[in-house]
């Protein structure tokens, strides 16, 4: 029962980062307007689709994950 409640507490603490984190996101330049990013505006539609902050996004967690689950 002991691993159950850590994991509990694991990811309420990934969850308030993650709540963190979404929270400054829009604080945070360049994101999100980086070059590559796709951004299409007409009269009354918008269509943004983020590659380029996807992408790096993802390089950045797989080498933050990488570092910390090594063996």
């Amino acid at each position: 029962m002991s691993g159950f409640g850590k994991f509990l507490v694991l990811l309420g603490f990934c969850l308030i980062l993650l709540g963190i984190f979404i929270s400054l996101l829009p604080k945070i330049p360049y994101i999100g307007k980086l070059p590559g990013d796709i951004y299409i505006k007409k009269d009354n539609f918008t269509f943004y689709f983020p590659l380029a902050t996807s992408i790096l996004i993802s390089l950045l967690l797989t080498i933050i994950l990488n570092l910390i689950f090594r063996k």
